[in-house]
C-alpha cells in the first residue's frame, strides 16, 4: 500500500468511524432514555414531572461542565472510536482509561495518531465486552458470593482499589515528565491532606488536575519556544 492508497484508506477509515459512532451514541441514548420511561408507563410508575426536572437540573449542574471537561481531556486520548465507545459505556476512569493506555504502552503507539486511535478503540472494545462477561457472572453468582463481597475483611481492598490501579500506572508517567507533573501532584496531595472529605469527589478532582497539566504544559511549550 503506498502513501497515497494508505491516506485514502485513513479517510474512508475516520469517516465511516463517526458515521457508525454517531448512529450508536444515537441508539444508545434512545435505549438509555426510553428503557426507564417505558418500564414507568408500562408500571404506571411514572415520576412527578416537576421533581423529575428539578431533579435533572441539579444533577446537570454538577455533571454537565465535568462531562464537557472530560471530553477535552480524554477525547485526544482515544481518538474519535475509542471516545464513541468509551462515553457510550461508561466508567471512564475506572477501566476504559486503564486499558487503553496500557495497550498504548504495549504497541508502542503515540497520542494523536492513527495508530493509537485504532489501538484505542480496539482495547475500549475488548474492555467493554470483558466488563460485560463479568457482569453477566456476576449477576449468576451474587447470591452464593454475597457473604465473601460483604465481608469485613475484604472492604478496605475493594475501597482501594482504584487508587491502587492508577498509582501503578501512574508512576511511569511522573517518571517520564517529572517537570509536567509536579504542580497538579502537590496541588492535589496538599489539598486531599487539608481537606479529606474531598476523597469523595476525586473523579471531579481527577479532572480538575488535568486541566492544570494541560494548561502547565501549554506554558512550558510557550517557555521553550520563546528560549528557541
Amino acid at each position: 500500500m503506498n502513501e497515497q492508497e494508505r491516506k485514502a484508506y485513513l479517510e474512508q477509515y475516520d469517516s465511516r468511524t463517526h458515521f457508525f459512532g454517531r448512529i450508536g451514541l444515537l441508539i444508545g441514548i434512545i435505549l438509555l432514555i426510553g428503557a426507564p420511561f417505558a418500564m414507568g408507563l408500562s408500571l404506571n410508575a411514572m415520576p412527578d414531572a416537576n421533581a423529575f426536572v428539578k431533579g435533572f437540573l441539579q444533577i446537570a449542574i454538577v455533571y454537565i461542565p465535568s462531562s464537557l471537561v472530560e471530553f477535552l481531556i480524554y477525547t485526544p486520548m482515544l481518538g474519535a472510536g475509542g471516545s464513541y465507545l468509551g462515553f457510550l459505556t461508561g466508567n471512564l476512569i475506572n477501566m476504559k482509561i486503564p486499558c487503553a493506555l496500557n495497550a498504548r504502552d504495549i504497541a508502542g503507539t503515540e497520542a494523536g495518531t492513527t495508530e493509537n486511535e485504532i489501538v484505542s478503540t480496539l482495547s475500549i472494545a475488548a474492555s467493554s465486552l470483558v466488563t460485560t462477561v463479568v457482569i453477566a457472572l456476576g449477576v449468576l453468582l451474587m447470591i452464593p458470593l454475597r457473604p465473601i463481597l460483604e465481608s469485613e475483611v475484604l472492604q478496605p481492598a475493594f475501597n482501594n482499589v482504584v487508587p491502587a490501579l492508577f498509582g501503578a500506572m501512574a508512576y511511569k508517567y511522573f517518571r517520564k515528565g517529572k517537570k509536567l507533573v509536579a504542580i497538579p501532584l502537590v496541588l492535589m496531595t496538599v489539598l486531599f491532606i487539608c481537606m479529606p472529605n474531598l476523597i469523595s469527589n476525586v473523579g471531579f478532582l481527577m479532572i480538575l488536575s488535568g486541566a492544570i497539566a494541560i494548561a502547565h504544559a501549554w506554558l512550558i511549550f510557550r517557555k521553550e519556544g520563546k528560549a528557541a
